[in-house]
């Protein structure tokens, strides 16, 4: 419904209008003395909108109608409606000052003008998308419940570049690690301290890499870490050999060098983007003896050396210059039985800028030292697990065991997942961080692994196995939450690092 106001001042009848209005143009001895206009926002971006509004002055029965009309000194000006609404240009690099004129109906030499400012949309440069899909091409097996993006690493300091496509994103490690027979440009050595070849050894719940650290520069979405360690994983039989410092802590069941082949890794890269700014700290400085972590490595052969921070394997987000204080995981909801090759976004910084707010995300601080850094307290059926962490680097709810949860595991060689007889099963836990504060239920279902397999599907939020002793939230957790990891010592709106940080949908 449109509203007219009538001021009678001085004689002379004013009308005002908020879209153009209209009125008689019978009476031949009214006159328009004045157009004005205004437009709001006057300060616009490309694709937006600005509601005008005209006021028409004048005397006798005038006709308050006006016509709208656009322009601009270059290109497309948008558009404006018979009802006064401008549509800016749907895209544009440059800002753009439009003139919004209004002009009388009764009077077409009478008008009024004013001026709407459209500026470029600036581009959020802290996004790089998440494809959860079956992996790179001819990945075998093909993997389900990896999240990947595209990273490109460079030569420090040139433009001798390669960009990496299903690069795996881990919460749960820090640091760039690459699939030797991935990699094509020559990245330089990170020595050691003595000018030897350094390489590191890394361990993962479920097997070991190992291959010599170099330094690249790294450029994620808009943002870029330079000049930092990276490792590049080789197989066993290439040189420098493993040593059995290494291949003896694989852990017991687990799948040796994982680190040979993009087949065996399950990606051509990951990318670690975790609690943490380097992949080891302080007690790979100065241990004694040194932890097998890192190693120097003369040709005499490779013996445990500590390193300095500096040279260890760097998380690269604490390295960009900007967005530097965590990540945020954005993935859609995945509904039971999973979906196709779901998109989601990587976020850099935690309230940095307008897409990374913490919201109504709970937060839960952990420890960053100790045997427990980097772990949270799950409470499940009245029991607490304070061993428990989210990462994103697993492909699965990972959590005690069939003896704890009676949830059947699945048969022959699926008997690492759970495959319980009422599918989906559904479950409650409740987290709490190191701030005694237990947070909101969080709900969550684990459906028969053998049927999700069974599917096309790469994505699924109720698959499961056990995990004797804790709570390993995998990526599984992610779909349909906002999920917040905060790095160490940086200072973020929900408090200095470490922390984890998630809504519940």
């Amino acid at each position: 419904m449109r509203s007219f106001l009538i001021l009678l001042a001085l004689g002379s009848l004013a009308l005002m209008v908020a879209c153009g209005g209209s009125g008689s143009s019978s009476n031949v001895t009214s006159t328009i003395t004045s157009v004005t206009d205004s437009c709001s926002p006057s300060t616009i971006t490309y694709g937006q909108t600005s509601q005008c509004s005209a006021t028409v002055m004048g005397t006798g029965n005038f006709n308050s109608a006006v016509t709208w009309s656009v322009t601009c000194s270059t290109g497309s000006c948008g558009s404006i409606s018979a009802s006064g609404l401008y549509s800016a240009p749907s895209s544009g690099t440059v800002a753009l000052q439009v003139t919004i004129t209004a002009t009388s109906v009764q009077n077409t030499t009478i008008s009024g003008s004013t001026t709407v400012t459209v500026n470029p949309i600036q581009p959020l440069n802290n996004v790089a998308p998440i494809i959860v899909d079956s992996g790179p091409t001819g990945l075998n097996p093909p993997s389900v419940n990896v999240g990947f993006v595209t990273v490109k690493v460079c030569v420090p300091s040139t433009n001798t570049c390669q960009t990496i496509d299903h690069v795996s994103v881990d919460t749960g490690s820090s640091g760039l690690r690459i699939v030797s027979s991935v990699l094509t440009i020559p990245l330089p050595a990170e020595p050691d301290s003595s000018g030897n070849p350094l390489d590191e050894c890394l361990v993962f719940l479920d097997g070991y890499v190992w291959g010599p650290v170099q330094t690249a520069d790294i450029y994620v979405a808009g943002e870029k870490a330079a000049k930092v360690p990276v490792q590049v994983m080789i197989p066993s039989t290439s040189s420098p050999p493993v040593p059995s410092g290494c291949s003896s802590q694989s852990p017991p069941g687990g799948n040796g060098n994982e680190g040979g082949s993009v087949d065996a890794f399950g990606a051509n890269a990951l990318i670690g983007v975790g609690l943490f700014q380097q992949d080891c700290g302080p007690g790979c400085v100065s241990a004694s003896p040194p932890y097998p972590v890192y190693y120097d490595c003369p040709a005499s052969g490779c013996n445990p050396t500590n390193v300095t921070l500096a040279q260890q394997l760097a998380n690269p987000v604490a390295s960009f210059t900007t967005d530097n204080n965590g990540v945020l995981i954005q993935l859609p909801s995945v509904p039971d039985g999973g979906s196709l090759n779901p998109t989601g976004s990587l976020i850099f910084g935690i309230g940095t800028q307008s897409n990374n707010g913490l919201g109504s995300a709970t937060v839960y601080p952990v420890p960053d030292t100790g045997n427990n850094a980097g772990d949270f307290t799950t409470t499940f059926n009245g029991t607490a697990y304070p061993a428990s962490f989210i990462d994103s680097g697993s492909n699965g709810l990972f959590f005690l065991n069939m003896a704890t949860t009676l949830i059947a595991t699945c048969p022959g060689n699926n008997s690492g997942w759970y495959c319980p007889a009422m599918s989906p099963d559904n479950l409650t836990a409740v987290n709490q961080g190191t701030n005694g504060i237990p947070g909101p239920t969080t709900n969550f279902s684990i459906e028969n692994a053998d049927n999700l397999f069974n599917t096309n599907n790469t994505a699924f939020s109720t698959l499961g196995g056990p995990n004797p002793g804790a709570f390993d939230w995998g990526l599984s957790f992610f779909f349909g939450r906002n999920v917040f990891t905060a790095i160490e010592n940086m200072s973020t709106p929900g408090g200095t690092g470490p922390y984890f940080a998630y809504n519940n949908p």
